[in-house]
Parts: structure tokens; C-alpha cells; sequence
């Protein structure tokens, strides 16, 4: 008989970046500290020290992985839809999902306080929008080409209005408390793409 494996409990570092990650998509990066998290976890600020050394660490790690989870969910809605307007679709379902949550994107809440973010994490931020940039120009130009979406002007620039109609609809629905208002933004922009 084959033995199911069972999920390994995550470990402290994990666990901090869990708990990191919904203070940011609640709070903001700099209205948290490592007290709040040690209090979460029930350890030490210095215990944390061992596994992130300051905040700008734990901040890039905490990209690292939001954005490696991100670029996961892509190539799954690559593999899984073969239309293009459906992957705009499921694309725009991944900031639904973490707004249904009642959190913002993080890199998005992040970009809010860029200026104030160490250098990497900076670079790291503009990398998961970058990222996203490449894979919306991909699904553009392709719906493009098997004339399944409409589409005036650059393939960039419209992936660059994508993104921050999503991020902007995610901050007016965020104090309504209403995903109603990002769904009906969203389904105003997709459909105005649709042939």
C-alpha cells in the first residue's frame, strides 16, 4: 500500500513570511515590525534576526516568493486556458482572488511605498511588474494575431494599462469594501478588448 505524504508544517522562516505578507497587504511594509510578527509566532524579535537579519531582507524575501507564487499562476492560466480572452480573464481572477481576501497585491501596496523602500526591494518590485508586463504582451499579441481581441496602439502600453487598471480598481474597491466595484472595472476593461 503507497504512503500519502503527508504536508510538512512550514517552518519559522516560512511561517514569518506568511504572517510578513498579510501585515503588508493589510498595513503596508512600513507599518509593521518584526515585533508584530515575533508576537504572531510566539518567538523573539532576535530569533527572527536568524532567519531575516533586518527588514529589508525579510521585505526582498517576502517579493521573491510573492512574485515566484505570481509567475506560478501564470504559466498555470498559460497551460490550462488556450484563448487569450480567457487568460485576461483568469489574470484579472488572481487580483480578484487576493481582494476577495480583503488584502491588496503586494507589490502594489508596495509601489505605493516605493520611495521609501530599500534599494532591492525596489528592484524587486519593479521586477514582478516587469514580469507581468512580458506575459500580458505575450497574451495581447496573440489574441492580436488570431483577431480575438481588439487592440489599438502598442501591445506595451496596453499591458502597462492593464496592470494599473487592476492595481487602481483594487485601491477604490479596498475602502468600500466592495469587490463589486473592482469586478465591474474589470469586466468594462476586458470587455473593451473582446472582438
Amino acid at each position: 500500500m503507497p504512503v500519502t505524504p503527508t504536508k510538512k508544517e512550514p517552518g519559522t522562516a516560512e511561517r514569518c513570511l506568511d504572517i510578513a505578507e498579510r501585515l503588508v497587504q493589510l498595513r503596508g511594509f512600513n507599518n509593521f515590525s518584526y515585533a508584530d510578527i515575533a508576537r504572531e509566532l510566539g518567538i523573539t524579535t532576535a530569533s527572527l534576526h536568524y532567519h531575516f537579519p533586518g527588514k529589508a531582507e525579510l521585505g526582498h524575501a517576502l517579493i521573491a516568493r510573492y512574485t515566484e507564487r505570481f509567475l506560478a499562476a501564470l504559466g498555470y492560466i498559460e497551460h490550462e486556458q488556450s484563448d487569450a480572452n480567457a487568460k485576461l480573464e483568469a489574470y484579472a481572477g488572481l487580483y480578484a482572488d487576493v481582494l476577495r481576501d480583503q488584502r491588496m497585491c503586494l507589490c502594489g501596496i508596495l509601489a505605493a511605498e516605493y520611495q521609501t523602500l530599500p534599494e532591492p526591494m525596489r528592484a524587486a518590485v519593479t521586477h514582478f511588474f516587469d514580469e507581468n508586463q512580458k506575459w500580458l504582451v505575450a497574451v495581447l499579441t496573440q489574441g492580436q494575431a488570431d483577431h480575438t481581441l481588439r487592440i489599438t496602439g502598442s501591445t506595451d502600453e496596453l499591458a502597462h494599462t492593464i496592470i494599473s487598471t487592476l492595481e487602481g480598481a483594487m485601491l477604490v474597491a479596498r475602502p468600500y469594501g466592495e469587490p463589486a466595484i473592482f469586478n465591474s472595472t474589470t469586466r468594462h476593461l476586458l470587455g473593451s478588448l473582446t472582438n
